[in-house]
C-alpha cells in the first residue's frame, strides 16, 4: 500500500474520534466520568511511551543527541508558550469548566490537530510500523480531547447540531496536516528527522501538563490505583510495540 494511503487511513480513523462527543451524550454522566479517567490515564502512558520508546530513539539514529534534546526542549517550551499566549488548553474532562472562549478553543484544537497530522505523515514516511504506533498514541489522546471540545462548544452557546459539525470539521484538520506533511516531506530535506523530536516534546508536554494533573485530582485510593494501572498499561503498550518494528 502506498505511504499516502496509510497516512490518509490513519488520519481519517483518528478524525472519526470526533464522533465520541456525539455518542457521549447518550451515556450517563457518571459513566462518562469513570471512562474518562481511564482514558486520560491510558493516554498519558501511551504518549510518554511513544516519546521515549519510539520517537526519540528513531530520531537519535539521524541526529546528534545534543541537537535532539534541544529540539525536544524547544517543542516542550513552544507548546507551553502557545497555551499561555492564546489560552490554549486541551480539555480532558467532561466537566464544562471553561477557561477560554469557544472560538479560541476552536482555533487551538485546529492547530493541535494539524500538527498531529504532520506528525503522522512524518512517522509513516520513516516506517509504516512507527507510523502505526504513533497513530495509536495520538488516537488515545484525541478521544478524551474530543469529548472535552464538544462540551466546550455547547457551553460556548453553539446549538447541539452546530457543535457536532464544528467538532467534526476541527477533527478533519488532522487529515489536512497529514496530506500537507506528506508533500512537504518530499521537498524539504530533513523535515521528517526534525519533526520526530518535535513530536516527542509535544507528547511529553501534553502528558505532563494536561493529562497527569487530571489523574492526580482523583483522591479515592482505589480509583487512583486503577488510573495508575491504566497509565502503566499505556506505557506497556508502547514498549511492546517496539517488538513489531
Amino acid at each position: 500500500m502506498h505511504t499516502l494511503a496509510y497516512i490518509l487511513i490513519a488520519s481519517f480513523l483518528i478524525a472519526s474520534g470526533a464522533l465520541i462527543g456525539i455518542f457521549s451524550l447518550a451515556v450517563k454522566k457518571e459513566l462518562i466520568e469513570k471512562i474518562l479517567l481511564s482514558l486520560v490515564s491510558l493516554s498519558a502512558g501511551t504518549l510518554m511511551g511513544g516519546a521515549f520508546f519510539h520517537l526519540m530513539p528513531e530520531a537519535a539514529e539521524k541526529l546528534e543527541i545534543t541537537n535532539l534534546l534541544y529540539i525536544v526542549l524547544f517543542s516542550f517550551i513552544l507548546f507551553f508558550f502557545i497555551e499561555k499566549i492564546i489560552h490554549w488548553h486541551h480539555h480532558h474532562t467532561a466537566k464544562c469548566e471553561i477557561h477560554t472562549f469557544g472560538y479560541i478553543n476552536l482555533i487551538g484544537s485546529s492547530i493541535h490537530n494539524f500538527i498531529d497530522g504532520l506528525i503522522i505523515a512524518a512517522t509513516f514516511l520513516v516506517d509504516v510500523r512507527l507510523g502505526i504506533t504513533t497513530s495509536i498514541a495520538i488516537a488515545s489522546h484525541e478521544i478524551p480531547q474530543k469529548i472535552g471540545d464538544f462540551c466546550i462548544f455547547l457551553y460556548a452557546g453553539f446549538e447541539k447540531r452546530k457543535a457536532i459539525i464544528i467538532n467534526i470539521l476541527v477533527a478533519l484538520t488532522i487529515v489536512i496536516g497529514g496530506i500537507l506533511g506528506y508533500f512537504l516531506s518530499q521537498r524539504i530535506s530533513g523535515l521528517i528527522t526534525y519533526l520526530l523530536p518535535f513530536a516527542a516534546g509535544g507528547f511529553l508536554y501534553i502528558s505532563t501538563s494536561d493529562l497527569i494533573p487530571e489523574i492526580k485530582k482523583e483522591k479515592d485510593f482505589k480509583k487512583s490505583l486503577i488510573s495508575f494501572t491504566f497509565f502503566l498499561i499505556g506505557i506497556a503498550i508502547m514498549y511492546l510495540a517496539k517488538f513489531i518494528e
